[in-house]
């Protein structure tokens, strides 16, 4: 495994030049605007320098402690520094819904005791400090793997593998954490069958592991750790380490990699001083005066709000939200006996307030036009469907290739058991489903009741979740139909 520069061998402009374009972008998801976002990154980066040197290894070569890699260790700084405003009194400079999160018990967790502690996280302290750099860099900063092996003097050619090993190394770390966690009797007994679930991406989940993941916070977090494969590693290391905004900053991260890297320009470890553009900040703590240059090119894609098509639409929505895992179905509630709309997803949140130099939504966009839209199809069917049901589709997360989607329809009619039905415009696929089982035929898809919420009472509800893939649009599905009957939006 690489072995990684200790703080006494790196110099703090080498960190500020590696880490100062992470930790920027970070902080403009935690503020309402641009000057809040400068002065937020600045303290955090002083705060977090003071903390990397305080964990240095001591002369003869012992750690001190327990400690995360440069980036994620600034990061965690920003989020800690934004607390102190809220503490402060400083709390209007921050985005509202940080505020509202570090107010509540996810924030909580990490001042906790140690078990109670985010899975990743402890995962990511328990491995070597070189090989969590490797991980971070790769998976949570989107750097191309060559970059990766330059900055740790790999072989190219190897890179790859020592990347798998590493990975293989936290899921077992964070598999050990899980273990070691305080858990009920029902989450210890499928503690096993989790484990060997997530290890291969051609295992089924049973349908009473996936009600369990659907209803149980602590066991779909573990999931999100312990799947390597889906694309939801990212979002499952930066929820671990910084909490809020854990889906936002890895596609941030990943849109500014492509800029820089896709359009040849330098990163920040082998920028040129004598090219690019400039961005010069005076730090305290030992920093003024250190002159550091950036692509300013993908610091810009880095920090601006997403908009446009229905990939960034969705980018938006999760830049304000606190983390929720990708690969896995928010926690929700069973549906009552009289289908009442409980298995909606259970985060809600108040109404955002608009950053001040967010741009206005393109008028057209490709694909999904929010993270949450109803079902309203782009061509009006030929006859107007009875009023005898009415559906609600709402797209509630999406990331590049995977989207979570949950469907609720309101029945006028008594039912002893449902079938619904709707069309894929785009090639979507339909995967993991909960509270129903899932049947796809082409574009057509059938979600047909589980046994505990087959009876829905007349006027009432029925409700269920899914996780899908998608390729180059993702617009809202059409045709929905329950046990045969078109169903009108609503």
């Amino acid at each position: 495994m690489p072995d990684l520069p200790t703080p006494q061998d790196a110099t703090e402009a080498e960190l500020f030049s590696e880490c100062w374009d992470a930790v920027l972008s970070y902080a403009d998801l935690c503020t309402s605007g641009s000057l809040a976002a400068h002065q937020l990154a600045t303290e955090a980066f002083t705060l977090g320098m003071r903390g990397i040197r305080a964990a240095a290894p001591t002369r003869g070569g012992t750690p001190r402690a327990a400690r995360l890699p440069a980036i994620p260790a600034l990061l965690t700084a920003v989020r800690d520094t934004a607390a102190g405003w809220e503490a402060r009194g400083q709390g209007h400079r921050l985005d509202p819904d940080l505020r509202l999160w570090l107010n509540s018990d996810g924030a909580a967790r990490f001042a906790g005791p140690p078990t109670r502690r985010p899975l990743a996280l402890r995962g990511l302290r328990d491995m070597r400090e070189a090989d969590a750099a490797l991980l971070w860099l790769a998976e949570v900063e989107a750097l191309p793997l060559s970059t990766v092996a330059r900055r740790f003097g790999l072989d190219q050619a190897t890179v790859a593998d020592e990347l798998d090993q590493v990975r293989t190394l936290f899921r077992n770390r964070c598999h050990r954490a899980h273990l070691d966690s305080p858990m009920d009797a029902e989450c210890r007994s499928y503690a096993r069958l989790l484990d060997a679930v997530t290890r291969s991406p051609a295992a089924e989940t049973p349908g009473d592991l996936s009600r369990h993941l659907a209803t149980c916070a602590q066991c779909a977090e573990a999931a999100a750790c312990l799947r390597l494969h889906g694309g939801g590693l990212p979002a499952a290391l930066a929820g671990g380490v910084i909490g809020w905004g854990g889906l936002a900053y890895p596609e941030r991260r990943r849109r500014a990699a492509e800029v820089r890297f896709g359009a040849g320009l330098p990163g920040p470890a082998t920028a040129d001083p004598e090219e690019g553009t400039g961005r010069s900040r005076a730090l305290r703590g030992g920093l003024a005066g250190v002159a550091v240059l950036l692509s300013a090119l993908a610091l810009g894609v880095s920090m601006m709000p997403f908009g446009g098509s229905g990939e960034d639409m969705a980018a938006t929505q999760a830049d304000r939200r606190p983390v929720t895992c990708p690969d896995l179905p928010r926690p929700t509630a069973r549906p009552t006996a009289t289908g009442s709309p409980s298995a909606r997803p259970a985060t809600s949140r108040p109404p955002r307030t608009p950053r001040r130099d967010a741009p206005a939504p393109a008028p057209e966009p490709q694909g999904t036009s929010s993270a949450t839209h109803r079902a309203t199809p782009t061509s009006a069917p030929a006859t107007t469907p009875p009023a005898g049901c009415r559906v609600a589709y709402d797209l509630t997360a999406q990331w590049p290739g995977g989207f979570q989607a949950t469907v609720t329809v309101t029945t006028d009619l008594a039912l002893t058991g449902w079938q619904v039905a709707w069309t894929f415009r785009d090639g979507q696929r339909a995967g993991q489903m909960w509270d129903a089982t899932v049947r796809q035929s082409g574009p057509r898809v059938t979600a047909t009741a589980a046994d505990y919420n087959r009876t829905v009472a007349a006027h009432g509800t029925l409700s269920f979740g899914f996780l899908g893939t998608w390729q180059g649009r993702n617009r809202t599905p059409y045709g929905f139909t329950l046990n045969g009957t078109a169903c009108a939006p609503g």
